[in-house]
């Protein structure tokens, strides 16, 4: 939506409408351009429309001056990278669309367009208009995805009808047939292997383009006008073969998200009234309860009311190892119970859940383009045209002088004048990427991000929630008189009337050591120090050093408690009737794979860690030393972690950040790449991070790196080799060195080996 213009100077008003449109039961996300003025919401069609948003934005005094539409429309019969651009450009010029965007290997157009001025059905009418096909909107989930388009088996049926045909032909002349037999079997050849060709050509004429299919048709027209029916019917049939394995091959990568959309159950039971009912999913409201007994699919996101069970979440978060579930844990969509029945009180609506917005996420992100795709847009650009200038030119002069040596030179250009290894070196490579890295647990919202993060030579983590599990743990209970399970029971004793952040963590403890707690006469908290108590007649306190200075009571082991400080750990004294029984060490508890983690970043190419948090000196910097961090920057308030992070790439270059997606949102932003932590968990990191890492688990971090350094080697491996190619198809063709065979298998095996040379990604393991 654009706002009006009076509302450029206004940041209060822009800032209070973002509040309530987030309000709204429905709308998950609202992006506000100041800038452009503009406004860009993600919400749930069937829980709020359009016109109650508009509504909702006239309350707060802010009329809509253009509502425009985003929409990514599935494409059928994309075959040809410079078909991709062809629509994209013809889209474009429509009146009332702002922009569009088609990339050829996700094989989806991305368009954005102001419904006053131009309908979805006009859009879809201009696709048509060019010989494709917009596919029908499948539902999020529910509903398998077509294993393979029907267009794809049509076009595979056309080419092996003309190879048949082309190889009979070949023989038929070897066996000195009759000419009118063999130009009869040739002419099927054509007819068959051209049909598709010769219709996209014919219709790309009609929308004032030229593609690949026009000057493959044109070319083999030129040779049957000379009389090489042979070479004719040869550039159709190795075309379509080409195109065909070519498109089969892509659709591998196209499909990577496809095995997500069919994870989720169409229906659920249902408890209603006291017994169950088998329901569509779409009829399941949040707050009912479905029951899921082993070895089903969980329909819904929830939480567990009843029951025990571990459930495989790899889907979800890439984890192999199934996670136990008790009552109060989350589940989500999509995931397998394994054993055990359980009751699950739904807290999301179909469409809503986290299975349906990583797969929104993944296929928005696989239409993207990557900023490296934009050199091989540029060169197609410029080098095609020229290229047929040239082969127009050589026609011309063939004609005029008699040179049908020249003329064939002529229809070779026109066979390599389209670079499509080039055109498609870049998108197959990120698509493959992105969808090996949903798998895998990886969410990357974007092919830029993609790049960014195999570029990155800095990573800045943020502590809490990140480094560490962000609860805190007794790592140490020290006596200094009587034994540590008296130190502990006291300790325990008093915080079991206490409402301070180390209380749940002594209870654990002490509930882990089954230790039974004694009898409070009194008790009373004491701000800023702990508290006290009388326990069996005797005055007991638990609380900071400063708590014992003030009672007087003197600390028994100075060396055991300065050890204790410099390794960041916050300690509870523990005193009875002016003596002092013992200390009580507590942490908050380093994630199992952190130092893993960060050691595999090295090895990777990282060649800096950084930790920014809003915690004390001492404790970071011990769990930076644990974990091998280089450097720490403590006592941060959020703004001065923006101010670190801009620092950082001033000084470095790309810097990643790695937070929790809430907290650290304004730092994620700041950085190159912002990576969020537990996506699965917090719908707010798959809206803030480039980069989601969907279980709360930090050793997909160097697999997230790694896959995109592959990424980057692929695509300057891909656009080099094409360079190659295509300076080498011309050089050989304007020395006169190439036929048309030779031109057409070396026009679609560049293609193929940049596709097969993509698809290594999708083998790339976690």
């Amino acid at each position: 939506m654009i706002l009006p213009d009076y509302y450029e100077d206004c940041q209060r008003c822009l800032e209070r409408l973002k509040d309530a449109l987030l309000s709204l039961e429905g709308v998950t996300n609202v992006e506000i351009d100041p800038e452009n003025l503009k406004v860009s919401l993600t919400y749930d069609a069937n829980a709020i429309s359009v016109e109650r948003i508009e509504e909702r934005m006239r309350q707060v005094g802010v009329e809509v001056a253009e509502r425009y539409t985003h929409e990514a429309l599935r494409l059928e019969g994309l075959d040809c990278p410079d078909c991709a651009l062809k629509v994209e450009k013809a889209v474009g010029r429509l009146n009332g669309v702002l922009w569009s965007s088609v990339n050829y290997a996700s094989s989806v157009l991305a368009v954005e367009y102001e419904q006053a001025r131009v309908s979805r059905g006009a859009i879809v009418e201009r696709v048509r208009d060019l010989g494709y096909d917009v596919a029908e909107p499948r539902p999020v989930r529910g509903a398998p995805a077509a294993p393979r388009p029907a267009w794809l088996g049509r076009k595979a049926a056309a080419t092996a009808i003309s190879g048949l045909f082309l190889a009979a032909g070949l023989i038929a002349s070897g066996f000195h047939a009759p000419t009118v037999a063999v130009r009869l079997l040739y002419a099927v050849s054509i007819v068959t292997g051209g049909f598709y060709p010769a219709r996209a050509g014919v219709l790309s004429l009609r929308a004032s383009t030229m593609d690949t299919n026009l000057l493959m048709t044109l070319a083999a027209v030129g040779a049957i006008a000379i009389g090489e029916w042979a070479e004719g019917a040869s550039v159709l049939f190795l075309f379509s073969f080409g195109s065909a394995l070519e498109a089969f091959t892509v659709d591998r990568t196209r499909s990577s998200i496809r095995g997500l959309v069919e994870l989720s159950p169409t229906e659920a039971s249902v408890l209603r009234e006291g017994k169950e009912q088998r329901v569509p999913v779409e009829d399941v409201s949040v707050g009912e309860t479905v029951v899921v007994r082993p070895g089903e699919r969980i329909p819904m996101d929830g939480v567990v009311t009843a029951g025990a069970s571990a459930v495989d979440e790899s889907a979800i978060t890439g984890e192999s190892v199934p996670r136990e579930k008790t009552m109060g844990s989350t589940v989500y969509a999509g995931t397998i119970n394994q054993r055990g029945s359980l009751d699950v009180r739904v807290t999301r609506l179909v469409g809503d859940d986290t299975l349906s917005r990583i797969i929104h996420l993944v296929e928005e992100a696989q239409a993207q383009k990557a900023p490296s795709q934009q050199f091989s847009e540029r060169f197609g650009v410029v080098y095609t045209p020229i290229v047929v200038a040239t082969a127009v030119v050589i026609a011309a002069a063939a004609l005029a002088f008699g040179r049908p040596a020249l003329f064939r030179q002529s229809l070779v250009l026109l066979v390599v004048a389209c670079p499509c290894a080039l055109v498609i070196s870049t998108p197959v490579a990120i698509v493959a990427a992105i969808g090996n890295a949903a798998r895998n647990g990886v969410l990357v919202k974007g092919g830029a991000f993609l790049e960014e993060m195999g570029r990155v030579s800095v990573v800045a983590f943020d502590k809490t929630g990140t480094l560490t599990t962000g609860s805190l743990e007794v790592t140490d209970v020290i006596a200094f008189e009587g034994s540590q399970q008296d130190v502990l029971r006291t300790a325990a004793t008093i915080e079991s009337r206490s409402e301070h952040p180390l209380a749940d963590a002594i209870l654990r403890s002490a509930a882990e050591h089954e230790i039974e707690l004694l009898d409070i006469s009194y008790f009373e908290a004491v701000p800023g120090l702990g508290a006290r108590a009388i326990i069996d007649s005797q005055v007991c306190y638990v609380g900071n050093q400063r708590m014992l200075e003030r009672i007087g009571v003197p600390v028994p082991e100075p060396a055991t408690v300065d050890r204790l400080r410099v390794e960041g750990k916050t300690l509870m004294f523990v005193a009875c009737e002016g003596r002092a029984l013992g200390v009580v060490a507590a942490a908050d508890t380093v994630r199992e794979m952190s130092r893993e983690a960060v050691a595999a970043l090295r090895r990777f190419g990282i060649t800096s860690t950084v930790m920014l948090t809003g915690d004390n000196a001492v404790t970071a910097r011990a769990v930076a030393d644990r974990l091998g961090i280089d450097s720490v920057e403590a006592e941060l308030l959020p703004e001065e972690k923006v101010d670190r992070i801009r620092q950082l790439v001033k000084r470095h270059g790309k810097v990643a950040m790695v937070g929790d997606g809430i907290n650290d949102a304004p730092a994620l932003a700041a950085a190159s790449v912002g990576v969020a932590m537990g996506g699965a968990g917090a719908h707010a990191a798959l809206e803030t991070a480039d980069i989601a890492l969907m279980a709360d688990d930090l050793s997909m971090l160097p697999y997230g790196v790694r896959l995109s350094r592959s990424a980057l080697g692929v695509i300057r491996q891909n656009t080099f080799f094409s360079v190659l190619v295509v300076l080498a198809l011309v050089g050989l063709t304007l020395a006169g060195w190439l036929n048309l065979t030779g031109g057409i298998i070396g026009h679609e095996g560049s293609a193929l080996l940049v596709i097969a040379n993509s698809m290594r990604l999708l083998r790339t393991r976690a």
